[in-house]
């Protein structure tokens, strides 16, 4: 049987808070709607998707489904949810699908396995919506807030999406609510049990919950950001003599000098230092082993490169750098005018808050080369954060 899918994605969400509507809030580093349209996308037994957005959100719904398979054009929803459903109905017309599934764009946890069940439901029953037993005691109150009823809880349930439907079945009924005036209708069962139909429960998910508040998206993107709980650090050291040249490079800005700094690349001895300690806090060796001197290609490049390169390398491992602290030790030139410049060089290089880097200055009080002025070394430590990694478990050798 065909079966295609609508995601109902027209609404505001002001109750989620912010500028954006709910769906495309950002989760765990994705918007909530390519989580959701990512999710039916990946089901085998799901066709083709529909999605019915606002056209004020063209921009945002093209960066949210960017690169999945299966969706058709979006089309306009209306005034309502119940408005928005027929909208999709219509424009499936053209494919005619034996089984519709109807699902919020703001429940991106659905999971394959309710995938199926809800499209095993429908082609069963014609009509079946997820739904889970309430465990709270539910009261009827009336408009001065008075309790006027207790309904019994073991006859209730918390209905959840997708729904399924016979989609002939399910636009006739549209069609019909809309014929006699019924607006309003909340979900696509009511819809249906106003034409007439049965509509059968199946067993929801508790995790497959619908944002809708402030504080459920706060929960849902720390449930769907990766603890980074391995915390480490790494340090560096490096040494440049000064050469023929008119400034050094240091931390990525070059200063005015009656010097230059030896070196393969512009010797740049506190960004070396950084990449150094970078590397080392993710134990993927030193600036040598990737960027070798004896390479050409590295001969007078800028440094900058080889820091940036270290920070990706803690991203692309799913980590994050939390701290960099430089210290650079020469009796000349001065760093202490340059410092705020420096730290706003390497916070544009590696894409971290300048309050999380730290450059220092000192000298050795006129002791070793940097105390006689035959170059400047640098210190630096890194602390970077990454998840957590599971060991293997260690075996006795028997």
């Amino acid at each position: 049987m065909l079966c295609a899918a609508i995601v109902v994605a027209a609404g505001r969400g002001s109750r989620a808070g912010g500028a954006l509507p709910k769906q495309y809030h950002s989760v765990g580093g994705q918007s909530v709607l390519r989580r959701t349209l990512a999710a039916l996308c990946a089901h085998p037994g799901i066709a083709a998707v529909q999605v019915v957005f606002h056209p004020d959100d063209a921009a945002l719904y093209e960066a949210a489904c960017a690169g999945l398979a299966k969706l058709r054009p979006p089309v306009a929803g209306g005034a309502d949810r119940q408005a928005s459903v027929q909208a999709g109905l219509e424009a499936l017309a053209d494919l005619a699908p034996d089984i519709v599934l109807v699902h919020d764009a703001a429940r991106p946890f659905v999971s394959q396995a309710l995938i199926a069940r809800a499209i095993a439901a429908g082609a069963e029953h014609g009509a079946a919506i997820p739904g889970l037993p309430v465990t709270d005691t539910v009261k009827s109150v009336d408009d001065a807030g008075l309790v006027s009823g207790t309904p019994d809880r073991a006859g209730l349930r918390a209905v959840q999406t997708p729904q399924a439907f016979s989609y002939d079945n399910l636009r006739a009924a549209h069609a019909a609510a809309l014929a006699a005036g019924r607006m309003g209708l909340t979900d696509d069962a009511a819809v249906m049990e106003s034409a007439g139909h049965n509509v059968q429960v199946f067993e929801g998910e508790a995790q497959n919950v619908k944002l809708t508040h402030p504080a459920d998206l706060a929960r849902a993107d720390a449930a769907l950001t990766p603890r980074l709980d391995d915390v480490r650090m790494g340090t560096g050291f490096d040494v440049h003599a000064f050469g023929p040249g008119d400034h050094v490079m240091l931390g990525g800005l070059a200063i005015p000098f009656s010097q230059g700094l030896d070196g393969h690349s512009d010797a740049d001895v506190g960004l070396h230092a950084l990449t150094d300690a970078i590397l080392g806090a993710l134990c993927d060796g030193d600036i040598g082993a990737h960027f070798p001197p004896s390479d050409p290609q590295w001969k007078g490049a800028t440094s900058d490169r080889f820091l940036a390169f270290a920070a990706e390398r803690v991203r692309a491992r799913g980590g994050v750098i939390a701290h960099l602290d430089l210290t650079l030790i020469c009796e000349a030139p001065k760093v202490g005018p340059h410092r705020d410049a420096i730290r706003a060089c390497i916070s544009e290089i590696v894409g971290l808050p300048v309050s999380r880097i730290s450059v220092k200055a000192t000298t050795t009080e006129r002791l070793g080369f940097t105390g006689r002025r035959e170059g400047i070394a640098a210190m630096a430590s890194a602390t970077i954060r990454l998840p957590e990694e599971t060991l293997p478990e260690e075996t006795e050798t028997p």
